[in-house]
């Protein structure tokens, strides 16, 4: 694959010359050109070296979705710093946990998140924090980002490589603390390529963006796509009142509208008004992060007729887009073919390749394989053996080469699009007082892709748990979409002869039950 750049900062400054004047970010009723995100890149740069901060260093973004986002990733670049998107429903602990285990010495954060950013360790963990939003900053080495934006400092340009690290994106995996996966400028921009490709993304294109962009997702296809091809994101800072996102893609003309299952669903049960419906300019939606049902596809498909609406998989270790179904050719149930340069093979253990239509191990190899978890080389090699990347899905390829999910792996548990990874959320509940043993499974829900729900074993001597306690416990302890729905004791787990919960079991037992 050809690259036009080599990092973040040599796009911006391209698309800054060739469409100076062009709106490239919507923000409510402001319009930012791309001269304009430049010019703020550059200043929030000054103001990054003249506090210190140097090649290789650590930015994590603590943000809403924003133009300081897009800022921060750019001028980042510029001074050659690795940016650290968080997600903002994590809690105090677990935003520690990150900031700590990336070694991330700057935090730039909205001021809607300041009790859980005040509550962590991020304090005494950074040098210094940026406060992008409307409430007043206070408090030694804390800045606003309109005072940040007032430097006059100027920074030097590092030339970072395609091969340099660019990103550190945190995944869930299914067992043990989430682990970050190291991305390149190479698999962020190889990304946007096949993704260009794909799509076929012009300079014309606007596309909402209202996922949050910490999500690889977000990030790679709904923000670095457009701006890589000098199109338009209208960027939507919250997802509530859903009426704002409709009222945004009209007055908008939105062209390429980004979502996941539970938004795709919504949408083919809304009853939305017929001027929308004539008046919208979508042309595709993308959807990606977790499986769509069947009846959203027939549902999307017969009430948007002028609209794709094109189904993808990946992963973050993959930057995140590995497959997607294409305007010329789409197939129910499938994720679609590999994108532009990339391979995907379904191997068995032996990691021999198997015939179409047989269930294996998915794999992947190409530009937009991660370099690796941060900290964790053992890790890494269970996860990419000879540039193949191990993704932990299981599933087959027609003879189109067309691929099919059948299952996960392991137990990860996908919840509006965000992993949640059942052994965090066991090791929080067999803390609890009388808790003898847990196990948490995901199950389907129509709203959310799926929701996790706990199994408990409790020890000999209690009778009763106390479950209002139990959930108080949770909510200190675990971001809100990570609780169980549903808590169920029971007197034994089901075990295997090694002692192995068997959660395969538990779900059979759950198969025709509603979540609460």
């Amino acid at each position: 694959m050809d690259y036009r750049f080599n990092n973040f900062y040599e796009l911006i400054t391209y698309q800054a010359k060739k469409h100076k004047n062009k709106v490239a970010l919507f923000v409510n009723n402001e319009k930012i050109t791309y001269g304009k995100i430049l010019e703020k890149a550059d200043r929030f740069a000054g103001f990054l070296a003249a506090k210190g901060v140097k090649e290789g260093d650590r930015i994590a973004l603590f943000l809403r979705n924003s133009p300081e986002f897009i800022y921060t990733v750019f001028a980042a670049s510029k001074v050659g710093a690795i940016i650290v998107p968080v997600n903002t429903f994590l809690k105090e602990e677990e935003l520690s946990y990150i900031l700590e285990d990336s070694g991330s010495s700057v935090l730039v954060a909205s001021t809607i998140h300041d009790k859980v950013v005040n509550s962590s360790k991020a304090g005494s963990l950074c040098r210094f924090i940026v406060w992008e939003g409307d409430r007043a900053v206070e408090g030694e080495r804390n800045y606003s980002f309109e005072e940040a934006l007032r430097s006059e400092a100027e920074a030097a340009y590092v030339a970072r490589s395609l091969e340099d690290t660019a990103v550190i994106i945190y995944t869930s995996g299914t067992t043990g603390k989430p682990k970050g996966a190291m991305l390149s400028n190479k698999n962020i921009l190889s990304n946007a390529e096949s993704g260009r490709r794909t799509i076929d993304v012009k300079p014309k294109d606007r596309a909402i963006v209202f996922l949050p962009m910490f999500h690889s997702f977000t990030f790679s296809i709904g923000v670095m796509l457009p701006l890589y091809v000098g199109g338009s994101i209208v960027i939507i800072s919250s997802i509530k009142p859903f009426s704002n996102i409709f009222k945004q893609v009209l007055t908008k003309r939105v062209t390429l509208f980004f979502g996941i299952p539970d938004v795709y669903n919504a949408l083919a049960k809304a009853k939305l008004p017929w001027y929308f419906m004539w008046f919208n300019k979508i042309r595709a939606f993308i959807s990606g992060a977790a499986a769509l049902q069947q009846k959203t596809l027939d549902a999307m498909a017969k009430k948007f007729k002028r609209a794709t609406l094109l189904e993808g998989y990946g992963l973050s270790e993959a930057s995140p887009a590995v497959c997607m179904n294409t305007f010329e050719k789409q197939k129910a149930g499938s994720v679609g073919t590999a994108l532009y340069g990339y391979e995907m093979k379904i191997v068995d253990e032996d990691m021999n390749e198997v015939p179409r239509g047989e269930v294996g191990d998915i794999i992947v190899k190409g530009d937009n394989v991660m370099q690796g978890y941060l900290n964790r080389p053992e890790a890494t090699a269970e996860t990419i053996l000879n540039g193949w990347l191990l993704t932990g899905d299981m599933g087959y390829m027609d003879d189109e080469g067309f691929l099919f999910i059948v299952d996960r792996k392991k137990d990860l548990i996908i919840s509006k699009g965000i992993n949640i990874y059942p052994r965090e959320i066991e090791e929080v509940i067999d803390i609890y007082e009388g808790v003898s043993a847990s196990a948490v499974i995901g199950i389907v829900d129509e709203k959310s892709g799926e929701v996790p729900v706990a199994y408990i074993e409790l020890e000999e001597q209690i009778e009763i748990l106390d479950e209002a306690g139990l959930k108080k416990h949770m909510r200190e302890n675990l971001a809100n979409y990570k609780i169980p729905k549903k808590i169920h004791t029971i007197p034994e787990l089901p075990k295997n002869a090694t002692g192995k919960v068997l959660k395969r079991v538990l779900k059979e037992g759950l198969k025709n039950e509603e979540p609460a």
